[in-house]
């Protein structure tokens, strides 16, 4: 038998059978179109897998943000929606884009399913490659654009060692609640962001090291030396060397709280978001202190190095700070910076996930 035709038309007739059925009841479901696609594209042991492994690599390559956040619980890839029924899933497909489950039905449903089949020819026109391989795979920089509130916002996503950001007012850069840095020959950002505020000579010898001068100066004025700050603390203070590349304020975020007797440390999502907040807010004190006045803030993922934290919780506990921020109405220029490609993929769907105003995640609704 000659193999189907792999056509625009027919590979979103198949969608829609796979959103109404669900990953769950794909077994037995015939998608020739799919299954061949799938069969140039990716290795696994059942048809079903390789057509799943398809749709997962057709919607990664979407633009991050409600397009696809929109295809991922359309199609059931979104974490925890497998087994959802369609009509929950078409629900909260409809939320991410704030409109009625009908209007979705009829406009957005139509236009998300035909992005995902455009990708799909994409994918096999472009011949095989390796499951799950990210075409942006060596990007350093992105942009995504989210929803806060009722405004668009385009956040900017930096995929690199902290110390390479350029041209961003304010850093923040998580550091324990001593307000303790640590030597500068090791990986963590604070221990970047200080190796490369300070000054050296030509033969690499350390002339001077100005953020641990300041921090000691502001622990002294606030009457905390010697002892902890509370978590949520920010402590401000200048950037060194890093203000021949445009980086002007250095933001010390105390959310790492030491564990007596041991070389680790306890950080809580909230204080997080607490420092997140207070960041932001003492980013709107200093605005107009400076010329040009502050105006752009680059976050990294809080707590997620030596605090263990898993990415998407360090994500969600800083975007629901920013989040509130503008959706209140602030213009800043938000920016995020990671070192890992699967940090970065976590900051794209963290702003587009949607905060349901019913619990839907009960799987019992029929198409």
């Amino acid at each position: 038998m000659a193999p189907p035709t792999i056509d625009h038309a027919s590979i979103l007739v198949e969608l829609q059978a796979v959103r109404r059925a669900g990953l769950l009841r794909l077994r037995g479901r015939e998608l020739p179109v799919l299954e061949s696609a799938a069969a140039s594209l990716a290795t696994a042991r059942t048809r079903e897998g390789a057509v799943e492994a398809l749709l997962r690599r057709a919607v990664e390559r979407l633009d991050a943000g409600t397009l696809r956040t929109a295809a991922e619980y359309t199609l059931g890839l979104a974490q925890g929606t497998r087994d959802w029924a369609a009509a929950s899933r078409r629900a909260r497909a409809a939320e991410v884009y704030r409109v009625s489950e009908e209007r979705f039905r009829k406009h957005h449903e139509v236009m998300v399913l035909g992005q995902v089949a455009e990708q799909v020819m994409e994918l096999v026109a472009g011949g095989s490659g390796e499951p799950g391989e990210d075409h942006r795979e060596g990007d350093t920089h992105r942009t995504v654009d989210v929803l806060a509130g009722d405004r668009a916002v385009r956040l900017t996503l930096h995929i690199h060692p902290v110390d390479l950001l350029r041209d961003v007012d304010v850093v923040v850069s998580p550091v324990n609640t001593h307000l303790a840095l640590p030597e500068s020959y090791k990986s963590s950002v604070s221990a970047s962001l200080r190796r490369a505020a300070s000054v050296r000579g030509v033969t690499g010898d350390l002339l001077d090291d100005p953020v641990l001068d300041e921090l000691r100066k502001w622990t002294a004025r606030h009457g905390t030396s010697g002892r902890p700050v509370v978590p949520g603390t920010v402590a401000a203070t200048g950037s060194g060397a890093m203000a021949e590349h445009g980086v002007r304020r250095f933001y010390h975020a105390a959310v790492a709280i030491p564990r007596a007797g041991t070389n680790d440390y306890d950080v809580l999502p909230a204080d997080i978001t607490r420092a997140t907040s207070r960041a932001l807010a003492l980013l709107a004190e200093e605005h107009d202190r400076h010329t040009p006045p502050l105006r752009s803030v680059c976050f990294p993922l809080l707590g997620s190095g030596r605090g263990g934290l898993p990415y998407r919780v360090s994500a969600a506990a800083v975007w629901s700070a920013v989040e509130a921020e503008l959706a209140r109405g602030a213009c800043w220029d938000v920016h995020f910076v990671v070192r890992t490609p699967e940090a970065a993929r976590v900051v794209e769907r963290i702003p587009a996930r949607t905060r349901p105003g019913r619990d839907r995640s009960a799987p019992g609704r029929s198409a």
